[in-house]
């Protein structure tokens, strides 16, 4: 079977394992269907914006032409930096898109994908957040009103835990030890007064599993900024990766607004 549409970040549902859909502009395909078997995806050249529809020469901000990834709402200063975030006082380049995303409840985590990492995101986005980033385990820190209190205690944590993803630990699944109720332990202690004040204790800690048939020793990471086409046969799906013939990964979110030709 073959479409053609642009691609967009993958659905997921959280489910044992995963089950994840390739978004395209012609409906969506169930991918967990096609593992150990043939697929390829060929670009065709053309990259639109994922905010106004304008074709692009160069994807910014993982999907989006210049000018909207300056101007639009979806790319913030605090998109990446939530304590940047200046919506409760009133300051957004657009202030209903704000009411939506920052001035709502937002969580603090963390999550093991690799080591042990702080995170931020909205209430509504657990636990897609996590299965995106590729998080083996993952348990809520803290809740807050708004993205900007979220981002001062993140910020407070990053002396003691990193706030990247090792993409390519993840994708080997080379991850550290579960000690998740400790570190959430010693996360608070580390945090000032003022702050401590929206940590909970919430008991339940999420586990992901995803269908990848062999995590590989090494990676090779592919994109259609270089290759035209991806194929192999599918033996994976992690975070907002696809895994081809083991060893050849490709970012899908990256390449939100491509072109592609879907073939299996």
């Amino acid at each position: 079977m073959e479409y053609t549409g642009n691609i967009y970040k993958m659905r997921t549902e959280h489910t044992e394992p995963i089950t994840y859909y390739l978004m395209h502009s012609e409906g969506e395909l169930k991918l967990n269907d096609l593992l150990g078997k043939q697929l390829s995806l060929q670009f065709k050249g053309i990259i639109n914006c994922v905010s106004c529809g304008k074709k692009t020469k160069t994807s910014f901000g993982q999907g989006y032409c210049y000018p909207c990834f300056m101007n639009s709402p979806e790319n913030e200063p605090c998109v990446l930096r939530p304590e940047l975030c200046q919506a409760h006082l009133g300051i957004a380049r657009d202030m209903e898109y704000a009411q939506t995303h920052c001035l709502q409840e937002h969580i603090v985590y963390l999550a093991v994908s690799s080591e042990i990492k702080v995170g931020v995101t909205r209430k509504t986005q657990m636990p897609t957040r996590w299965i995106d980033q590729g998080a083996s385990f993952s348990a809520v820190l803290a809740r807050t009103p708004n993205r900007y209190t979220a981002g001062l205690i993140e910020v407070a944590l990053k002396a003691h835990f990193t706030d990247k993803t090792n993409w390519q630990k993840m994708l080997k699944n080379e991850i550290g030890a579960n000690n998740l109720a400790e570190m959430l332990k010693i996360a608070k202690e580390k945090l000032p007064s003022e702050l401590q004040i929206y940590c909970t204790n919430e008991p339940q800690e999420f586990e992901f599993k995803y269908p990848v048939q062999q995590f590989p020793k090494k990676v090779k990471s592919l994109s259609f900024d270089k290759e035209m086409v991806v194929q192999g046969i599918l033996t994976g799906i992690k975070g907002q990766y696809l895994y081809f013939d083991y060893e050849n990964v490709i970012n899908i979110r990256k390449h939100n607004g491509y072109l592609v030709q879907i073939s299996f």
